[in-house]
Formats: structure tokens, sequence, C-alpha cells
């Protein structure tokens, strides 16, 4: 059994060699959209060009003695108490997580099965869960990017920035974005229980969430009205998914029919998705030049402009940043920013700048691999940093904790000074 199990754990070592690892870096994953949605930056329709090697190992490979690996499966299956936990499936699986994760990146991960479905469901759209979308600090704790509208995580209060110390009772240090998904997601009514700690708390806090079907619209529309009635288009964008282009031209065209002014883009807690969108949004606004850069390993650099014309492009903007903005909404900010093209209002965003390719591999699994880092049009780069606001508007914890959710920030405050601040900039344009 041992020879069969070892011919498969090579073969398999052998799509993971050298060749696996030539995946073109024209691919954009997500930032982890986690929910994976901070999670991913991805071209949605490119298939990249990939070379497996079906040789034996390379000599780089082949001297590495796995005795150790053989001993340590036969003394776990000979000597661990519990022979029910022992499934040769989920051992094999978590020898490959773990060799992924020995490389230190929390976004790069290997995918099981499961943990690949929930990922492709989360970017489709719909999904059974609390609502939270996932990413990690600067000190790689696991971390709430953004609570969705209207989900059983935002009711119960739960915020942007807020780190999850446990689920259900187990310590969720170590574990990779999909792992956390897993383990948070679930079955419609069912429960689960998170410990967080938010920021500025000394002692964490306990909040138990019943799952449900949780249904993402990434666009959404609001006239709005400056003190001085001027019409502006206010335009939530809460995540780049499988149905935000579509959606974007619907609310462009309801905002264009009244005549609008000037446009806000509201992207608080919106933690990424298809880098394709960041920039097809980016076009709504921009006439020409550089939207992102990608810089490879070796410091060598591709740019991304403009893919469309824009229906905007002379209409005065405002858009709205906080540290739940991440990934591909950090692509569209900073183009804005960059090219001088409107003026950003709110916090501090929160700073995922890593490009990582996505590939899926045999028996439903997948795999994100970090390959590249993104950068605004002036080669800034925003991991770990985030984009400083044009207009700082930072709230208070009075004000967060106040009243009831406006606008689908996932902040609860009576009066949305953030979004009172851009009408009153677009008012004085």
């Amino acid at each position: 059994m041992k020879e069969n199990s070892q011919r498969g754990f090579f073969a398999f070592l052998s799509q993971l060699n050298a060749g696996v690892i030539v995946i073109s870096l024209l691919m954009f994953a997500l930032g982890w959209q986690l929910g994976h949605r901070d999670f991913v930056l991805q071209w949605k329709n490119y298939k990249p060009q990939v070379t497996v090697s079906n040789q034996s190992p390379s000599q780089k490979d082949a001297n590495i003695d796995f005795k150790l690996f053989w001993q340590t499966w036969d003394l776990l299956s000979q000597k661990y108490i519990d022979k029910k936990a022992l499934d040769p499936q989920k051992l094999y699986y978590g020898a490959i997580a773990g060799m992924v994760a020995a490389v230190g990146d929390p976004y790069t991960v290997f995918l099981p099965p499961e943990a690949q479905k929930t990922t492709k469901e989360q970017l489709g759209g719909a999904f059974e869960g609390v609502g939270i979308q996932l990413g990690y600090n600067k000190d790689k704790r696991l971390v709430v990017v953004a609570p969705l509208k209207g989900t059983p995580a935002e009711k119960v209060g739960v915020r942007a920035g807020d780190i999850i110390l446990e689920i259900n009772g187990k310590d969720s240090s170590g574990l990779s974005l999909p792992e956390a998904v897993v383990k948070i997601r679930g079955p419609k009514g069912s429960t689960v229980k998170l410990s967080l700690l938010s920021d500025g708390d000394v002692k964490p806090h306990e909040v138990q969430l019943t799952r449900d079907t949780i249904v993402v619209k990434t666009v959404e529309y609001e006239a709005k009205t400056t003190k001085s009635g001027k019409k502006i288009a206010y335009i939530r964008l809460s995540s780049f998914g499988e149905k935000t282009k579509e959606e974007w031209d619907e609310a462009v065209s309801k905002a264009l029919a009244d005549a609008p002014q000037g446009v806000i883009v509201d992207e608080r807690n919106n933690p990424g998705g298809y880098l394709e969108d960041s920039v097809y949004v980016a076009s709504e606004f921009l006439s020409g030049g550089d939207i992102v850069l990608q810089e490879d390993s070796q410091g060598n650099r591709q740019s991304q402009g403009v893919m469309r014309v824009g229906k905007m492009l002379k209409l005065p903007l405002a858009v709205l940043i906080n540290k739940g903005s991440a990934s591909a909404s950090e692509i569209l900010a900073g183009a804005i920013q960059d090219r001088k093209r409107g003026t950003l209002i709110g916090e501090q965003s929160f700073g995922k700048g890593t490009i990582q390719t996505t590939e899926d591999l045999p028996q439903g699994t997948g795999i994100h691999i970090t390959t590249a880092k993104w950068l605004t049009p002036n080669a800034h780069w925003v991991h770990g940093v985030g984009l400083t606001p044009d207009v700082k508007v930072e709230l208070t914890e009075e004000q967060i904790k106040e009243l009831s959710t406006v606008n689908g920030t996932g902040q609860e405050t009576k009066i949305d000074p953030q979004l009172e601040k851009a009408l009153e900039v677009l008012d004085n344009q």
C-alpha cells in the first residue's frame, strides 16, 4: 500500500514541480477575497498556459530523502489513538497544503475540493454563510476585511478590521483563508461562534451568528443632493464579482438619466474581486493612460491601461474608502488618486498589493500562488500600508456605535460623516 501511495505522491510532485510554476503571469488572481474576496485579483476570461512535467522529479527534488515523510505517515497511522480520524485523503491534502504553506505567504494556498468550491461560489455572488469577507492584517492575523450589507455578520455588529481570534472555540492562528472560510461557512440555519477583538478594545468579545443564504449585489445606485441643490450620483460598489460589469452599466445608465452634476463611488468595505472589473470601472472615469502596473519577481513591469470609452469622464468625482477597502478596490481608488481624477475621502485603506495566479488542479482542488505585485500608476505599492485619502474623515467609536447601519458600510452611525464630506467636496466644485 505504501508503494502505491508513494508512487501517487511522486506523481503529484511531478505535477507541482518546476513545470507547474510556469503559469503565465498575465493572469491576475484575487486578493482574497477571500471569500477569498480580498481576496482575488483575477482576469475572468483568461486561460493560463500551464506546462506540466510528466517526468520524474527534478534532480534538486530527487535529492530530498522522503523516508522522513513515510516514517511520519507510518507512525501516525500506527500509533495515533483515534483511528477514525486517520482519513488518508485528508492526510494527503494536508501534506500538500503544508508544502504550499511552508513558503510563508498567507495568500499562497492549496485549496481542497470544499474550499475550491466555496471560493468559486462566492465570486459567483451567492452562497450560504454569515457574510464576512476575510483577509490578514500586517501581523498575519485573520481579520474581517468587510461585513456584507444586510447579512448576519453585519446585523450583530461585526466590523471591518475585527481580528478573529477563535472560531467555535478554536484558535484561528495558522489557518489559511480557505480553511477559515470553510469553518465559518455552513448550511442555512446552522450557527457559528466567533471570538473577535475590535480596534481599540483590550478584551475580545464573542458573537454567535446564524448562517443564511447570502446573495451579493455588487453595485447599487441612489440619487443624492448637496446642500446647494446639486444632483449627485451615489454608486455603492461592494465588490468585483461575476455580475459587476452588467450591474455597473445598469447603475450608470440610471444615474445618467437623472443628469447628475457629480459622482460618488463608495468603495468602503469593498475587499476586491476581479481585476478586470476594477479596470472596467476605472475606465468609466479615465480617458487613456495607465490604471495599474504589474511587477514580477525580477522587477519587470507591465501596465494595464484604460480598456473602453467611459461615460462619466467629465463629471466631478469623489471616492470613499476605509480600512475595509482592499485589493481590486484599491486599484480603482489608487488610479483615481494618482491620475488626479477625483478626491479620495475617508480612512486609510486595507493594503493588499500582491497578485495571485489561480489554477484548477485534479480531484476538484486548486491552488493560488503569489506571482507578482501590483502598483498604482505612479508605482506606489500599497501592500501592508494602504492608500492615504486626500481628505481624511475617521469615525469615532461613539459614531460607530450610535445607531443603525447607513449606506451598507457595515458601520453604525446616525449621520455618515464620510458621505457628508464627499457631498460637501462635490458641492464646492
